[in-house]
């Protein structure tokens, strides 16, 4: 019975009623948007790896969808290369729907910028390394990143912006 109790509790933190003013942020869905990969070089360049070079570029991106749902997706490309010749690109948006309710506007941005991302990312790098390991390569395991990092030096940015600052280099 008090296990009940106890889920039952839960569910109402994660779900408040109607009418509520009680903050919620919940995941509703995660899902493959878009993906590509190609080894351009294959199978010739199994020949010789030598020592891949990673390139690694990232964007996320969020839009309303409802009165409390938002979409938010990473776009992920990933470009490994060995002295001139491409051993493989993939390019992935992955997205999300999350509930996000009862949020003042600032945050709610911080949980589209920080905390959406931050969700959706180990299911980004986990596809890549199958994808990589299926393509015939080493798994490719992405480093951690530092979602509330790329927030805020975005935040600075269009701050600077705004105030006229035109060169990037002054913004720290």
């Amino acid at each position: 019975m008090a296990e009940t109790d106890q889920d039952n509790e839960v569910e109402a933190e994660g779900k408040p009623e109607q009418g509520s003013e009680q903050a919620a942020f919940h995941v509703e869905k995660l899902y493959i948007k878009d993906l590509s990969y190609e080894s351009p070089n294959s199978p010739d360049i199994f020949q010789n790896l030598g020592e891949p070079k990673v390139e690694l570029n990232l964007d996320t991106g969020a839009t309303q969808k409802g009165p409390e749902h938002y979409e938010a997706t990473l776009h992920v490309t990933v470009t490994v290369k060995n002295a001139e010749k491409t051993l493989f690109i993939i390019e992935i948006s992955y997205g999300g729907i999350f509930m996000i309710r009862n949020f003042a506007k600032e945050q709610v941005d911080a949980l589209l910028g920080i905390e959406c991302p931050t969700i959706i990312f180990p299911y980004v790098r986990r596809v890549i390394s199958d994808l990589v390991s299926e393509g015939g390569f080493k798994p490719l395991i992405l480093d951690p990143i530092n979602f509330p990092a790329i927030f805020h030096q975005a935040r600075a940015e269009e701050k600077a912006q705004e105030e006229g600052a035109t060169d990037p280099a002054q913004v720290n």
